[in-house]
């Protein structure tokens, strides 16, 4: 086990305070609907769904409503919004006609892709701002607030 660290408590707080402005920061960004080409305006929740059920090529309303952490009822209210739209379609599985599939339509790969792209540029702009070190640094710290905010 690794030896814990001593921050003197002038340190702590200014670094707690950067970790709450940037929380708050992307909570601000997880409210702004945005544009995904011919896909039209998305909000945060509808851009994500797309995302993960993209990850696939296709997946179970059941393991999206897990992957997302949400409840199926949730799943079912986006999927429908998502499907109004004509970004995803509904199919019965084809060895399990209990179980609905959700796949992307042509539409929904464009705003998946330009999801992805968005991510792209946002990371490659980070790295032109950082040394390889500080990138490997970055990279180690994301995992480790990831495992924090697990539990």
């Amino acid at each position: 086990m690794r030896e814990q660290q001593i921050f003197p408590p002038e340190k702590m707080n200014t670094g707690s305070q950067k970790l709450g402005r940037v929380i708050l920061q992307l909570q601000r960004l997880e409210r702004q609907p945005r544009t995904f080409g011919e896909a039209g305006v998305l909000t945060p929740s509808e851009i994500h769904t797309i995302d993960a059920i993209g990850c696939e090529g296709g997946i179970l309303m059941s393991a999206l409503a897990s992957r997302l952490g949400v409840t199926k009822g949730a799943v079912t209210q986006l999927v429908t919004r998502l499907e109004a739209k004509a970004l995803v379609t509904r199919t019965t599985h084809p060895t399990d006609s209990r179980a609905v599939m959700v796949s992307l339509t042509e539409k929904g790969k464009v705003a998946y892709r330009i999801h992805e792209e968005m991510h792209h540029e946002f990371y490659q702009q980070l790295r032109l701002q950082l040394d390889p070190d500080e990138i490997a640094v970055f990279e180690k710290c994301l995992d480790k607030l990831s495992e924090l905010l697990r539990d």
